[in-house]
């Protein structure tokens, strides 16, 4: 819990400090010693010498602090109790992009003569911060049992994911609007065609979606997998990453025609392209050195010498060597583009599959 010294003052000396946590205290006077003298006797003193922390500075020198090799492996959450100051800096950059909720306690007082108030920043101002907040929980309205029955209420507050909401509004309109279409799995898809989503990644942001668990692992392992240009997906499986696993069985390959091929290699398909486009593929333990076209490399060294370059693409759609591939690529094409000392990526998909591929795609390219 991180909070400013006036509510470290507030909280009664028995209380001191709240139990179960690391409790830091911003202030440009006092020091971690200073806190720990406070404390009522030697015992407690000793008991706590490890749960006070005194930080001069404000909540981002503590933010910087926590997030610190020191503090990671122990700290889960960091919450942030006040004062007004503190909260003031938690609503306004940097700290409020690092804010995952409000937790927020509204009373109901008859008579007020507080000076100091809680106000989140609405929507569309520029104390906002480009945020929406929104409620995602309240409480009932309840009473306190001090004898004036006063009213209150909590509720939650959360930072609107709009990113997130396109990716949702995107299947319910395939949903409702999708036309139906026949396909080599017989099962039938519902489809439309050129639906776009944008995503930021401004601020340290990945756009990993929680509508939909991501196998981060498996989208680091693949990604790495592609990038090494390698095609035999029992290095992945042996990894504990199996989504390429029905691809690259002895069925699937026959179903194909690719009986020569050992099982679970899968042919010149997403990293040989982005490797050794155009090369002639035999096998996956092949040397392939030198040949076809590395555009991974090439787009690496357009972007250090000639940034506003506008052919920076690459492709894994190669028709000629589609009938040697296990499964014609789905992400098929990307291009990058710099503007402002910003690097955007632009991913082509000719199919996707809303619910099992698109989360991990979105990750995989950002």
């Amino acid at each position: 819990v991180v909070m400013g010294r006036k509510t470290w003052d507030s909280i009664p000396p028995k209380f001191r400090p709240l139990p179960g946590r690391l409790n830091v205290v911003l202030s440009s006077t006092l020091t971690t010693q200073h806190l720990l003298d406070g404390l009522p006797d030697e015992e407690k003193r000793n008991l706590h010498a490890d749960s006070i922390v005194a930080v001069n500075g404000g909540l981002e020198q503590a933010l910087q602090l926590l997030a610190s090799p020191n503090y990671t492996p122990s700290i889960e959450t960091v919450y942030c109790i006040g004062g007004g100051s503190v909260y003031a800096e938690a609503l306004r950059p940097p700290c409020v992009h690092l804010l995952q909720a409000i937790y927020r306690t509204t009373i109901r007082a008859s008579e007020s003569s507080c000076s100091v108030f809680f106000r989140v920043p609405e929507s569309g101002t520029e104390a906002a911060a480009g945020i929406e907040w929104q409620r995602e929980t309240i409480s009932e309205e309840l009473t306190s049992a001090n004898g004036n029955e006063t009213k209150y209420y909590f509720e939650k507050l959360i930072p609107r994911n709009r990113e997130e909401e396109q990716y949702l509004s995107l299947v319910d309109r395939i949903i409702r609007e999708g036309n139906v279409k026949h396909d080599r799995t017989g099962v039938g898809t519902l489809s439309i065609f050129g639906a776009q989503m944008r995503f930021s990644l401004r601020n340290n942001r990945l756009p990993l979606l929680t509508t939909k668990r991501v196998f981060w692992r498996g989208v680091c392992e693949e990604l790495l997998w592609f990038l090494r240009g390698e095609t035999y997906a029992k290095k992945l499986s042996d990894k504990g990453v199996h989504i390429w696993d029905d691809n690259g069985s002895r069925a699937f390959l026959d179903s194909r025609g690719l009986t020569e091929y050992e099982e679970m290699d899968l042919g010149p398909v997403y990293g040989f392209q982005w490797r050794h486009f155009g090369a002639a593929y035999t096998h996956h333990d092949a040397n392939y050195d030198g040949q076809g076209v590395d555009q991974i490399k090439a787009i690496v060294e357009t972007l250090k010498t000639n940034p506003d370059d506008r052919r920076m693409l690459f492709t894994a759609w190669n028709p000629s060597a589609l009938p040697r591939m296990a499964l014609p690529p789905c992400h098929l094409l990307a291009q990058f583009y710099v503007s402002n000392g910003e690097l955007s990526c632009m991913l082509y998909q000719r199919s996707c599959d809303m619910g099992l591929g698109v989360p991990f795609n979105i990750a995989s390219y950002a």
